[in-house]
């Protein structure tokens, strides 16, 4: 009996091991083990769910049980989510409050995350901050140079997005110094750029949807944000559904899981049907195999296939503008997009066809010639973009070679490009079929 019985355990022991190998538990790391104790004081019950680190995902959070559809995947405690009213209720809320003209609710959060983290030791908040990444791949952090490498798009709003942080940086040293009595040490070094540049990231990557009524002391933008420690663990999938809800009941944030998932594997949440240059954009990663993925046409590509010389071109540009048909023009997984066709066949209008464009528009056939050549612009403008993408890709491979410290941001860029890569062979290939089936 006793060698069946060491049989059984071994066999066990191999099983729980195998059950490891997709992500390491690390809940007896100190800083874990101070952040569950931290949230079980303000009454979080500990859950099925650990902290690992996962070869693909990187920190994420496995369970310990199976999870069915209907689970209650996590239940954090309002005591336990830093919002607006955190932050009034430190010693920030009388500076805010007197404040003129109002602060927005993100920079109270902003201002409350880098007087937290300053204070050190004696932060209420240190356990959750502890665990907070220290700097992130959001487009504001990255390098001019890696950014350059970004689809065309997605620089322009990384630009956009740099010029944001920026300004609010600026329009916000008069409060900063303004808290001057709260601090020995100067503002001006407390409050800098790249910590607001931290807190602006923190907040925009990890806060939940939670609307706040409209307090006076705020200025009129949305108060929608929460941080919940521990839950912002849970990384995006693109492939699972979940419900998040405030329980009025209960006063806690709660989450509950549509889909199925093993003991021990990864417990995900979908941040929304977004695809990977919105995902890099707003959470600084990218996502594989993700089915919202889009390759984005710009207006100067699709105009570049048809003739200058066309005497109705600029009525044609004109009719696409007004309509809003120059942008979110995309070829996806399953090819070109529907709008990205309707504006070719548009442009590919006969001189005897013009006066069509509304049903066009609408979606009709207008004639065979104008069809196939639809098809035709929509496989060149494929082709070139495939071949930018190619070439993109091999200066990243260079720069990964000379720059060891930009490889983190680089992998980013070239993740972003090979599934953009991956798109846009799978469009020539539907065009291809579409071609063959036309002729």
């Amino acid at each position: 009996m006793k060698k069946s019985r060491g049989r059984t355990g071994r066999k066990r022991r191999r099983k729980h091991v195998q059950s490891f190998v997709d992500g390491v538990n690390c809940s007896s790391k100190l800083e874990y083990i101070k952040l569950k104790k931290w949230l079980k004081d303000r009454g979080f019950e500990d859950s099925y769910l650990r902290p690992a680190q996962f070869w693909d995902t990187g920190r994420g959070l496995m369970t310990t049980k199976a999870l069915q559809a209907g689970d209650l995947i996590i239940s954090l405690p309002e005591k336990c989510l830093l919002t607006t009213g955190t932050v009034l209720h430190s010693c920030l809320g009388e500076y805010i409050t007197k404040w003129k003209p109002p602060v927005s609710p993100l920079i109270a959060l902003c201002t409350f995350l880098i007087a937290e983290k300053h204070a050190g030791e004696k932060s209420l908040w240190k356990p959750y901050l502890d665990v907070l990444p220290k700097t992130y791949t959001c487009p504001v952090y990255l390098e001019h140079d890696v950014v350059s490498l970004l689809p065309e798009p997605l620089r322009k709003k990384a630009q956009e997005q740099r010029t944001t942080v920026h300004e609010l940086y600026v329009s916000s040293k008069a409060f900063f110094s303004s808290l001057q009595p709260l601090f020995a040490e100067n503002t001006g070094t407390i409050f800098n750029y790249s910590a607001l540049e931290w807190a602006w990231c923190t907040i925009n990557t990890r806060t939940i949807y939670m609307k706040h009524s409209q307090r006076e002391c705020f200025s009129l933008e949305p108060d929608v944000y929460a941080l919940a420690p521990y839950l912002d663990l849970l990384n995006h999938s693109p492939n699972v559904q979940v419900k998040t809800a405030f329980n009025e009941q209960t006063r806690n944030y709660e989450i509950r899981t549509n889909s199925q998932c093993k003991k021990y594997e990864e417990v995900f949440i979908c941040y929304g049907p977004h695809d990977n240059q919105r995902l890099l954009l707003e959470y600084g990663f990218v996502a594989m195999n993700n089915p919202h993925s889009s390759v984005y046409v710009s207006s100067d590509t699709l105009l570049k296939y048809f003739p200058p010389l066309d005497k109705q071109r600029n009525a044609k540009i004109s009719i696409l503008k007004d309509h809003d048909f120059l942008e979110n023009l995309t070829f996806g997984w399953d090819g070109p997009s529907w709008r990205l066709l309707t504006a070719l066949k548009l442009l590919s209008l006969g001189a005897d066809e013009f006066t069509c464009w509304r049903r066009t528009l609408l979606g009709d056939v207008i004639s065979a010639r104008n069809e196939q050549q639809t098809l035709n612009i929509a496989a060149k403008i494929c082709s070139f973009l495939t071949e930018e993408t190619q070439h993109v890709l091999l200066q990243i491979s260079q720069l990964k070679r000379n720059k060891e410290n930009l490889k983190k941001h680089l992998a980013l860029a070239e993740a972003l490009r090979l599934e953009d890569l991956k798109i846009l062979q799978k469009s020539a290939e539907i065009l291809c079929n579409l071609n063959t089936a036309t002729t």
